[in-house]
């Protein structure tokens, strides 16, 4: 255990109670993850160091039995008086007891997290067992189609992967890792401390239990190289913008025989040039002629099948209209969306003489001005009668 241990509230440090569940404090960590991970805040040292602060924490206590040993610290420690102050240094000797110095306390301590974990022959395990390997983010640049049919594309990490020469093992090809001398395989020694007794790191191999006295000339001992990968992602089905994607095992290798962390996309949706998205609602703009919103007509609407639906829009509608297509939405594992349809009035830039013609035979026939009723109702609001003239200087 290192000295730290003994002086950090590890919960607090991910903003939990101790009495807090392991997946509340999973759920915790990938908050303050996300929000301190140094791709999301490049050149912050603040939030990097943020970052390594959370991600100890959690490699503590995100472990069930890392947990329970890191809590039986702090009901121990130092000697049952907690983490911040102990007994201010010692015990008073006059009062028949043994000074110490707490500093010293966590060395003395410091196998007390692998006394429980059983090693072969169920002997006392390393202190370095098998870790997980670090989880990894990427962000992925994707069409509006594809986001809406679900696809499966590339993505390409940068990340540590198991050197393919050694296997994993950090030894040279031809040779193995071999037993430590000097703490026979089990990564900690005893140290007696008057009546107690208390195992500490071994020096030799460094808690692993063993030496690699050939180490491979690809990963330099460490068993894992790093190397650009090209991972192939499924985008599920309706997946939306900023959505985040997880490919189990396709992170950073675990080391020691440990499992490999996970890869994490966030999905960038480009936008489409007819289609915008609400929620699992589509919404697209029809174009429309002014006469068939006055006479009605049916008008065909695009999906994202690629085929047509005909609404048929009823004579007098206004420009602005929104109708509704059921089932023609996004789907997603929820269930499927609609289309809303919004149908918006085109006017002509260029007019021919026709055209000119027949618009002003309309404006001859039409009846008072549609800014009439708006004029009367403000006029009534302020109650005011309506007059029989009006101007610019009626203003």
């Amino acid at each position: 255990m290192q000295r730290e241990w003994l002086e950090k509230d590890y919960y607090a440090v991910l903003g939990v109670e101790a009495t807090a569940s392991q997946k509340e404090i999973t759920s915790a960590y990938r908050k303050l993850a996300r929000q301190f991970h140094p791709d999301a805040n490049p050149g912050n040292q603040a939030a990097e160091d943020r970052f390594k602060e959370v991600s100890a924490a959690y490699e503590v206590v995100g472990d069930p039995e890392k947990r329970q040993q890191y809590d039986e610290a702090r009901r121990m420690g130092p000697m049952g008086g907690g983490f911040g102050g102990g007994f201010g240094g010692g015990f008073d000797p006059s009062a028949g007891g043994v000074r110490f110095d707490v500093g010293d306390l966590g060395d003395l301590l410091g196998g007390l997290f692998t006394r429980g974990r059983p090693g072969p022959g169920g002997r006392p395990g390393a202190a370095t067992g098998p870790r997980r390997g670090p989880d990894v983010t990427a962000d992925l640049h994707v069409e509006f189609m594809e986001a809406v049919r679900g696809a499966t594309v590339s993505v390409n990490v940068d990340t540590t992967a198991r050197c393919g020469d050694c296997h994993g093992s950090g030894a040279a090809a031809g040779t193995s890792p071999v037993t430590c001398a000097v703490c026979g395989g089990l990564g900690s020694v005893q140290e007696n401390q008057g009546p107690f007794s208390f195992s500490r790191p071994c020096d030799r191999c460094g808690g692993a239990g063993q030496v690699i006295e050939q180490p491979c000339r690809s990963c330099h001992g460490t068993g894992a190289v790093r190397r650009p990968q090209q991972v192939k992602v499924r985008i599920p089905r309706g997946v939306r913008n900023e959505g985040r994607i997880r490919v189990k095992g396709r992170g950073g290798a675990g080391t020691n025989g440990g499992p490999d962390g996970d890869l994490f996309v966030t999905v960038h949706v480009r936008p489409h040039p007819v289609f915008r998205r609400d929620g699992d609602n589509l919404l697209v703009t029809v174009p429309v002629t002014f006469d068939e919103l006055v006479l009605g007509a049916d008008v065909d609407v695009p999906t994202v099948e690629g085929e047509s639906v005909t609404i048929r829009v009823p004579a007098g509608t206004r420009s602005g209209k929104k109708f509704r297509v059921r089932g023609k939405g996004v789907t997603t594992g929820k269930g499927t969306g609609d289309l809303l349809a919004t149908v918006e009035v085109v006017v002509p830039t260029e007019v021919d003489a026709a055209t000119r013609a027949a618009v002003e035979s309309y404006a001859a026939a039409a009846v008072g001005s549609p800014r009439d009723a708006l004029r009367e109702t403000v006029q009534r609001v302020a109650g005011h009668a309506p007059s029989e003239e009006s101007g610019a200087e009626d203003a």
